[in-house]
């Protein structure tokens, strides 16, 4: 329960820890972000709500809207670097037996030539979306999708994602309908993603159903 007062009023509890502890919040927010998107067990963690409200504070001067993007633009990139290199360290280890119990060959050929073929754009859209974009990057380290590659899209997701939600932020967060409604935003930030992710999978395995 704490973990989701944090998450749906991430405004009240980071102004009420710059009012404490002023520019450790910075590494606050960094460790965050790391988490969130570098340690594959941890995608409960905000992100979008988190990065918009950001942009609201740093609108409003109690952050330095240079520094904090640059410092959670850092930490986004190095999470999905350390994702990938978990994935790419594990998989060998653990799909090491042919169409074992774990590993099934097949599937594994065909998500590494998924990831080469449509990794990048993946990677990218992933960025978006809550939970996706903390499993995207273990997945291509795992399906072994080349590092320069990775590391392209790495980089370009994650000046999209949060370059321009702290910047919306910055421009609209401190609207007066916005801070009314900061709540029903939140939820609409998580939930809308999440509804997405699901319409896919669902068409994704009516296809199937029907090539089957």
């Amino acid at each position: 329960m704490q973990l989701l007062d944090f998450i749906l009023h991430v405004d009240k509890h980071l102004q009420a820890f710059v009012a404490s502890y002023g520019l450790w919040v910075y590494a606050l927010l960094f460790l965050i972000i790391f988490v969130e998107t570098g340690v594959v067990v941890m995608p409960f963690l905000p992100g979008d709500s988190l990065l918009f409200v950001v942009g609201a504070m740093c609108g409003v001067g109690l952050m330095s809207y240079p520094l904090a993007v640059g410092l959670l633009l850092a930490a986004a990139i190095l999470g999905n670097q350390s994702n990938y290199a978990i994935g790419r360290f594990l998989g060998p280890k653990v799909f090491q037996w042919e169409d074992s119990r774990f590993f099934n060959k097949k599937a594994f050929n065909d998500a590494h030539a998924f990831y080469e073929k449509y990794g990048g754009i993946t990677l990218v859209a992933a960025r978006f979306m809550p939970f996706l974009r903390t499993f995207a990057p273990f997945v291509a380290g795992v399906a072994l999708m080349g590092r320069a590659k990775f590391t392209f899209f790495d980089v370009l997701g994650g000046v999209l994602w949060v370059v321009g939600i702290v910047t919306i932020g910055y421009f609209f967060g401190n609207f007066p309908w916005v801070q009314h409604n900061l709540d029903k935003i939140i939820w609409a930030m998580i939930l809308i993603p999440g509804l997405v992710i699901v319409f896919g999978a669902f068409k994704g395995r009516l296809a199937r159903k029907k090539t089957a």
